[in-house]
């Protein structure tokens, strides 16, 4: 065909591996439980969940505080919660701030991990994929 361009097969693999590993992508996604297919402990997901504005607006407050011990304590505390409700992706975030804290790391830094624990937190979800 005139006037027509086809990508070849390395081409496109490159595009499609450019958007799998565009991590801008990944963090619009929902985040699932992975004990929200269970229902015996769905309505359990969905109550962590419903607290969830809860934890963020609270870890926002104490970093703007610069109330590292409570900020420590949070960040310890929805470490152990997240990955107990099935949303394992949140612990190591929330360990990162944990840390931070404990080595009297720079503001900035303990700043940067709080706000990728709350854009990871922000995306939770009850629901089911």
């Amino acid at each position: 065909m005139a006037g027509t361009t086809w990508f070849s097969w390395k081409q496109s693999q490159g595009v499609i591996d450019m958007l799998y590993s565009d991590k801008s992508l990944e963090k619009s996604l929902p985040l699932y439980s992975v004990l929200a297919k269970n229902p015996d402990l769905r309505e359990l997901v969905q109550m962590f969940v419903d607290e969830m504005p809860h934890r963020i607006e609270k870890l926002t407050r104490e970093l703007t505080a610069k109330d590292w011990q409570e900020l420590l304590a949070t960040a310890h505390q929805l470490k152990g919660s997240a990955g107990s409700y099935g949303f394992q992706e949140i612990s190591p975030a929330a360990g990162t701030v944990e840390d931070l804290i404990r080595a009297d790391s720079q503001e900035s830094d303990v700043a940067r991990a709080v706000h990728e624990l709350v854009s990871i937190c922000q995306r939770v979800t009850a629901e089911t994929p």
